[in-house]
This record gives C-alpha cells, sequence and structure tokens, in this order.
C-alpha cells in the first residue's frame, strides 16, 4: 500500500517538499496503525482505571492457548497517555523473530504519577516489608487479571511477569502476594520483602541488578537472593553487571536465554535453571 501510495504522490503535479510532507505523514501514520500493542483502558469497581498496551499472538488458532506475561515500567514512564510504558524493553516480545518462536500475550499497564506500583521507599538499602494491602493500580492490575485470564486462549499455567525499577518493586509485590499465580518472574533492579522468601523458593526467579546501581541499591538484589536461597531456592537465578548504574534493564533483555528461559516455566513444572 504504502508504495501505491508513494506512486500516486509524486505523479501529482505538486512541489517535491509537498510531496515529501504528503508521504512523511502517510508514513507515521500507517506505523501508528500498526501498532502491534492495542490501547485499552480497564475501569476498576472503585471508580479508578487503568490504562494498559496489549500485544496479542499473530494468528489467533482456535483451541490453542498461549502465555501471557505482565509487564511493568519504572518511575519514569509513568502518567496517563497510554504511551511511556513502552519506551523501554517491552517492545522487545513484539519483534518479529521474538514474536514468531514465542507468541504470547503481552500486557502494559500505566502506573499514573501520584502511585506506585508498591507504595514503598525505592532509596532505602534495607528491605521493606509488603504493605498491608497493594497500591492503587496493583489493585487494579489483580482485577484486570482476574477478568483476562478468564480468556480460554490464555494458558494460565504460563503467566509469566518482569519489570524495571519500580516495575521491578512491583514484580517482587506482585509475586509476593500471589506467590502461586505466576509461572516465573523477573524482577530488574527492585527490591523486595525477605520475609516472603519461603513462599517463593519453588518459584523460578531471574533477578537482575547493575553492580554500581545508585538508585536502588544494588544490596536489595543481594538480601533477597540470600534470603531465597535459605529458604531453600534451588529455582532462583542472579545476574549482576559490574560497573553498570541503573540502567541494567538493557543488559537484561539482552540476555541470550531471558526469551528462551521464561518461555519454558510452567506453573507447577519448573524447568532446568
Amino acid at each position: 500500500m504504502s508504495s501505491v501510495l508513494s506512486f500516486f504522490f509524486r505523479s501529482l503535479p505538486l512541489p517535491r517538499v509537498l510531496v515529501s510532507l504528503l508521504l512523511g505523514f502517510v508514513s507515521s501514520n500507517a506505523l501508528l496503525a500498526e501498532d502491534p500493542f492495542e490501547k485499552r483502558t480497564f475501569s476498576g469497581a472503585d471508580g479508578h482505571s487503568l490504562s494498559y498496551r496489549l500485544l496479542s499472538p499473530p494468528n489467533l488458532a482456535a483451541g490453542q492457548k498461549y502465555p501471557l506475561v505482565v509487564f511493568l515500567h519504572g518511575a519514569g514512564e509513568r502518567g496517563n497517555n497510554n504511551e511511556s510504558q513502552l519506551q523501554h524493553c517491552v517492545r522487545d516480545f513484539a519483534k518479529p523473530e521474538n514474536l514468531e518462536k514465542y507468541p504470547c500475550f503481552v500486557l502494559a499497564p500505566q502506573c499514573e504519577s501520584r502511585f506506585r506500583w508498591c507504595e514503598v521507599d525505592w532509596g532505602d538499602p534495607k528491605p521493606h516489608l509488603t504493605p498491608k494491602e497493594p497500591s492503587v493500580p496493583t489493585g487494579l492490575l489483580l482485577s484486570l487479571l482476574a477478568e483476562f485470564t478468564k480468556q480460554p486462549a490464555v494458558d494460565t499455567d504460563r503467566l509469566y511477569i518482569t519489570g524495571l525499577s519500580m516495575g521491578g518493586f512491583g514484580t517482587w509485590d506482585m509475586i509476593t502476594r500471589n506467590p502461586g499465580m505466576f509461572a516465573a518472574a523477573a524482577p530488574i533492579c527492585g527490591g523486595a520483602d525477605v520475609s516472603a522468601a519461603p513462599s517463593l523458593a519453588n518459584l523460578p526467579i531471574w533477578v537482575f541488578h547493575g553492580g554500581a546501581d545508585g538508585v536502588v541499591k544494588t544490596v536489595r538484589s543481594h538480601l533477597m537472593i540470600e534470603a531465597l536461597k535459605a529458604a531453600g531456592s534451588k529455582t532462583v537465578k542472579y545476574s549482576e553487571y559490574p560497573g553498570v548504574g541503573h540502567g541494567s534493564w538493557r543488559n537484561a533483555f539482552a540476555e541470550p536465554e531471558f526469551f528462551t528461559w521464561m518461555f519454558a516455566q510452567k506453573r507447577g513444572l519448573a524447568a532446568p535453571q
């Protein structure tokens, strides 16, 4: 279609600059129209709403079940534009080579600026205690997941969660509150409640952190890894990147085995770590 439009515009008796502008406008709008992450909004019972983007498997096959990945963004991507949460890493799931090999649903909610996925102090080097109640956006996310996973195409034994920075805290919070829900978790530069380790000892978890992170101290991941191992976990992995600051999500998603490891996990049947 774009080549046909290009020929059409170039055949018109228009100034070259105008033709270029028209082609640029058409191309940019075509890209927007083809965005595989559909914009959606979930309305909660309490009057709050949660904006999210949804990637669906191409060519959904009748009777087939697909994994679902939850992606939690960081603090810098908060807002209500339903765009910013796609800034880091999550689009890797939509790359043709990944979507062909690992067709899945990806749910990427956006946290409003006034909230956090987990209402704790990110800069504190000491472990936090899990708040009694989930934050407003996390509560909405849990309600959304309860509804979304009723679809017959969703494989509820292959629910995965990953998140970076604030989303790393959110990832730990989600699996702490729901230790039997997910098949695997990949928290990136986050922090956790170490007292939750015994309930997570059998969950495949791959933890990532930059060795020079000055925003969320690297010790936050160290403490949780130690707690999980003390609880007997044989399914936890840890990757630390020497000299890397807070942006370790780039390193995490560049790990050659990241997607292979994640999609190999199934609830109740951990794949080799």
